[in-house]
């Protein structure tokens, strides 16, 4: 009788986690352990454990674990892909990979598209469009009467909807898109300036070469 000996795989190292993170990524390994140094100190501000809890997020975005919205509960579910309610490193950098200056253009309207798709529907109705917007500016402490909220919604399905039928799909979304390359600005590393003004080890520090 034959016996097999299966040996446990070998933890993997700081190093190969950057070089395995850098290759499925648009980060060099460089940029990816300046992020671990970010990771380290979201992960930490509630509980050191490792893992970026929704509350962790919330006080990077205001500095308030108490105040809720939903652009940013959004955005920590898109981030959460393991769907268990934290947030790895892994996850972490392959999710921010998406705000990558060399990302393609591609991959940074989907992920928008799915940003203001709360239902997963596979499209945007109004309701979804309006609820994002009024969390959107109520992020920046921004409060806008109800009917000057439904006027935005209008004129935005009015410019999108360029079938008609009262929601707008991925191929709608990609057209207006096109037409609007400045949208994707925010859908870039540099604007993300919370993340470089409130952690400075961002800036890229490290040991290992590209």
């Amino acid at each position: 009788m034959s016996c097999f000996c299966l040996k446990k795989a070998r933890p993997k190292t700081k190093q190969d986690l950057s070089t395995t993170l850098a290759s499925e990524t648009s980060f060099t390994v460089n940029e990816i352990e300046a992020l671990l140094c970010t990771f380290k100190k979201l992960s930490s501000a509630i509980v050191d454990d490792g893992f970026i809890h929704k509350e962790e997020f919330h006080l990077a975005l205001f500095n308030n674990t108490s105040k809720q919205n939903l652009f940013a509960d959004r955005v920590f579910d898109m981030f959460d892909i393991k769907r268990n309610g934290v947030i790895d490193f892994g996850e972490f950098v392959r999710s921010l990979s998406v705000f990558h200056p060399n990302a393609s253009e591609e991959k940074k309207i989907e992920f928008a598209f799915k940003l203001f798709d709360l239902r997963q529907t596979g499209y945007i109705d109004p309701y979804q469009l309006k609820e994002m917007v009024l969390a959107t500016l109520n992020e920046s402490d921004v409060t806008l009467p109800d009917d000057v909220a439904d006027s935005i919604v209008e004129k935005t399905m009015k410019e999108v909807d360029s079938k008609g039928d009262g929601k707008i799909d991925n191929e709608e979304w990609r057209e207006y898109m096109a037409k609007n390359p400045s949208l994707l600005k925010i859908m870039t590393l540099p604007y993300l300036k919370e993340i470089t003004l409130a952690f400075p080890s961002f800036i890229l520090h490290t040991e290992v070469e590209d």
